[in-house]
């Protein structure tokens, strides 16, 4: 679809890692004479959740102010615009011939290509709002719930889930601190049973209590004492964490038409990462439905994927790139100091606490995460 002026929009849906990757490669890329490059998100800033653990924890590093990240720099040139909003439906014209997405303020945006990067939808300390003074009240709030609490359950034995008791140990050693976890080990059978118990055993080794195989149901906020659904007590604790999966944020796809969504919520897309059916519509990062665990990590394979399938799409050309998946890999910190990881490369490669520390848990990838984004 062309606008006013001659020139062909193509809208990135989602500012987080896979948007941004894509709108900085494709600033680069795309004629700034018969193209707009605008980046639709619904907050004033990209969030690197890699560190948001750490950030919700503690105010101690003042990581706000670096993982909230300005989209200033992002488009190479200058080539490239941000609108502030939410996409609540897409407006297809035909397939194959772009059409509109609609805001939820009543906007309307025509694309000629369009690339939907909207990630995941988090509970408890990741569940950020929209406006960016409600993000910094969210962020203070948990703060001091944590500092208060002298008991924190976490439900929840994920990454995240262990990645906030490490940063809660990291800071009060001698906070209790307990995960209940629905599976008997930590993490999911992605990863090699020696990886999930390495984990649990360095967890224990700083004073983390596990319940496993088991559930709770979040309490009303204030709730001092809770029982498992197993019927195991907890009688003195007082904070409550929610930190179980996250769903993909794509219920506003379904609107691009019947079977584009699966149930499961996931963005169906082929090997080209285009959805079926809709050429010219693409799909990167934690919405698509791929085999494979959804991590930050994987955005920049997406990312070079759809930015050079986009190029050839506007082009009339064939589809350039094919993904074919990337290897499993996870890096979990217990804080600054510790933690473990495990490559799906080889053998299988475990890391320890110093390689953890080195490639995460000292810094949370931030500078990598600013630089990607121009700063």
């Amino acid at each position: 679809m062309t606008v006013k002026g001659g020139k062909r929009n193509v809208v990135i849906v989602g500012g987080g890692w896979a948007g941004s990757l894509i709108a900085r490669d494709l600033s680069g890329k795309l004629d700034s004479s018969k193209y707009n490059l605008i980046v639709v998100n619904d907050r004033p800033y990209s969030v690197h959740l890699v560190a948001g653990a750490r950030m919700t924890v503690s105010p101690i590093d003042n990581l706000d102010n670096e993982i909230l990240i300005p989209f200033d720099k992002l488009f190479r040139n200058g080539n490239g615009a941000i609108r502030i909003g939410k996409v609540v439906a897409i407006s297809e014209s035909a397939p194959g011939k772009g059409g509109e997405v609609v805001l939820e303020d009543g906007g309307k945006i025509p694309y000629a290509a369009l690339i939907l990067t909207t990630g995941s939808k988090w509970n408890g300390p990741l569940a950020l709002p929209q406006k960016d003074a409600e993000v910094r009240a969210h962020i203070n709030s948990w703060r001091n719930k944590f500092e208060k609490a002298n008991h924190v359950v976490i439900v929840g034995g994920g990454a995240v889930g262990i990645e906030i008791a490490g940063e809660i140990k990291d800071i009060w050693p001698k906070k209790k601190v307990t995960i209940v976890h629905s599976e008997p080990q930590l993490i999911n059978d992605t990863y090699p049973e020696k990886f999930r118990k390495d984990i649990e055993r360095r967890a224990r080794l700083r004073g983390i209590d596990f319940i496993l195989g088991d559930k709770l149901d979040i309490p009303p906020e204030g709730t001092v004492g809770v029982t498992t659904q197993k019927g195991k007590q907890i009688p003195d604790a007082d904070l409550v964490v929610p930190a179980f999966g996250s769903q993909p944020n794509a219920g506003f796809v379904s609107t691009l038409g019947e079977g584009v969504v699966t149930p499961h919520g996931t963005v169906r897309v082929n090997e080209y990462l285009e959805v079926p059916g809709h050429p010219g519509v693409f799909a990167a990062g934690d919405i698509i439905d791929w085999k494979e665990q959804k991590q930050a990590a994987k955005a920049r394979t997406h990312a070079a994927v759809v930015s050079a399938n986009v190029l050839a799409y506007l082009q009339g050309k064939p589809p350039a790139k094919k993904y074919k998946g990337s290897p499993e890999l996870i890096v979990i910190p217990l804080g600054k100091s510790g933690g473990a990881g495990y490559l799906g490369i080889l053998w299988g490669i475990m890391l320890g606490d110093t390689l953890t520390w080195f490639l995460k848990g000292k810094d949370l990838m931030v500078g990598g995460a600013r630089s990607a984004r121009g700063l």
